[in-house]
């Protein structure tokens, strides 16, 4: 692909649509409303499959992507707790919104992993360290 603004072309690693399929998969079946699972097992087994998403696709151009299931992820967990425990819109918000605006999830001392916060590393320069034949 040509980098915006020149004339200069660049492999870019982008996620493909199964492994965000497959992800979505996997938080709907753990957040169905019905379920009877305590929140704190779903939502540490929540955060256990987005560390290690988020860990394995950091390196690709993935920013967009982890904002929108960070997206996806909240509203599931939001319509569980809603669900489950009989709250009304107002009583969530009035719940986990402060003055700054929406907190963590936090259910039963198990908070919500926020994918949206993983740092993308790409292209990490390694320079000399990287042994050649012709420097050992």
């Amino acid at each position: 692909m040509r980098k915006r603004g020149t004339d200069k072309c660049y492999v870019y690693t982008f996620i493909a649509d199964k492994p965000v399929r497959e992800l979505k998969r996997k938080i709907r079946a753990l957040t169905h409303r019905r379920s009877q699972v305590p929140f704190a097992a779903v939502l540490s087994r929540i955060n256990q499959i987005l560390r290690g998403w988020a860990n394995y696709f950091k390196h690709a151009v993935a920013k967009h992507t982890f904002n929108a299931l960070r997206s996806f992820v909240w509203w599931r967990v939001v319509n569980m707790i809603t669900y489950r425990r009989r709250m009304t819109w107002t009583a969530l918000r009035r719940q986990f919104k402060g003055p700054q605006g929406w907190r963590q999830i936090a259910l039963d001392g198990v908070e919500l992993f926020n994918i949206a916060a993983v740092a993308v590393t790409r292209y990490r320069w390694r320079g000399l360290s990287i042994p050649t034949p012709w420097t050992a």
